[in-house]
């Protein structure tokens, strides 16, 4: 009996530990003292704006547009994909009217050509009929125009895509598992089972393995270096980049204090990373079907490059004004912050 008593002490100590690890690593712990840049207006009729992203002009926005609530909910609810002017008079455009396939639109990446030219890769969740990589064009009358349907069962949780052009492009898988138990198993044992592929133009193959949620990706302005962020390993990952074969190495890996969800440039090429502080937090909020919980939101701006680079805080909401920011889209002195489950996204002001 005594040794039976032993060993379910040894099991509980070691089963708090391990929780108490978890709410450390996850950041349950840490204060939240909210602040902004400038001043934030809401914009409805585009929920669950999870990714945004704008053209060079800056003139306008790209943004994946999906009620995930609704469709958690069971109801029959499509996603889309608009298009939101900065000028403040011209309401959000609605793009994918003639696309009538299963969409449930999730991470984006414009490429514009030399010529001007645009093309839009979505990565797109199609219920009953598995995951895939919608490519887009851009039509004379600004409206997108369906091209192809990249899919392959390496397709596993695909979360984030970036062009590197009209045709290649990099999709991250934040799971190596399907939704269910052993894709939990693998973010609460902190497993690192994710990965990046990369499509080049005829098919995949895997050029990053062994990922903690694999999340958001992107590349700098000349196409050298990709950059990866990890949520539940809290990096930011900077490879450089084989321009012919696609093969990305490993160059730098930063430790933040968050967990990083998508990346986005500025002009000058600084990194805008939306996160989730509080990633226990996060993942309540985004289990909850009632609509009370809320998740804290953070943006970070970094710039410079490797070992040199500078994080700063710009933006840290405790989820009252904005909850669970996915995405910080920046162009001059504006800020978009799309939400993943939100009916508003913010568009703010900057200093």
């Amino acid at each position: 009996m005594k040794k039976l008593l032993m060993v379910v002490g040894v099991l509980c100590v070691l089963l708090a530990g391990f929780a108490l690890k978890t709410m450390r690593d996850a950041g349950q712990f840490r204060s939240i003292a909210p602040h902004a840049p400038g001043k934030c207006k809401p914009v409805s009729g585009m929920p669950g704006a999870e990714d945004i992203t704008f053209h060079p002009s800056g003139g306008y926005a790209y943004v994946s547009s999906h009620d995930r609530r609704a469709t958690a909910a069971g109801e029959v609810v499509r996603g889309d994909i608009y298009r939101y002017s900065l000028d403040g008079e011209t309401p959000p455009v609605l793009l994918t009217e003639g696309f009538t396939q299963n969409f449930h639109p999730h991470g984006i990446s414009l490429y514009v050509d030399p010529s001007g030219a645009q093309t839009l890769f979505v990565v797109n969740h199609s219920p009953g009929h598995g995951h895939h990589i919608e490519r887009f064009e851009v039509g004379p009358d600004g409206l997108l125009v369906h091209r192809a349907t990249v899919e392959d069962d390496r397709l596993v949780s695909p979360n984030d895509v970036v062009a590197v052009d009209a045709q290649r492009f990099y999709v991250t898988n934040d799971h190596g598992n399907p939704p269910g138990f052993w894709q939990t198993l693998e973010d609460y044992l902190q497993l690192g089972q994710g990965n990046v592929l990369y499509f080049d133009g005829r098919g995949f193959k895997k050029v990053i393995e062994g990922t903690k949620y694999a999340n958001g990706i992107n590349r700098s302005h000349d196409g050298a270096t990709v950059y990866l962020a990890q949520s539940v390993g809290r990096t930011l990952n900077s490879y450089s980049r084989d321009v012919e074969t696609g093969a990305l190495t490993l160059r730098h890996s930063l430790a933040l204090d968050t967990g990083p969800d998508n990346i986005e440039l500025d002009a000058e090429g600084n990194l805008w990373v939306a996160a989730h502080p509080k990633l226990l937090d996060f993942a309540a909020y985004a289990g909850d079907t009632t609509g009370k919980a809320r998740a804290p939101a953070q943006v970070l701006r970094l710039s410079g490059t490797d070992a040199d680079m500078k994080v700063t805080e710009v933006f840290l909401d405790d989820g009252q004004q904005t909850s669970g920011t996915a995405t910080a889209a920046i162009w001059g002195k504006r800020m978009l912050l799309g939400p993943v489950f939100e009916k508003d996204f913010l568009d703010c002001e900057l200093p």
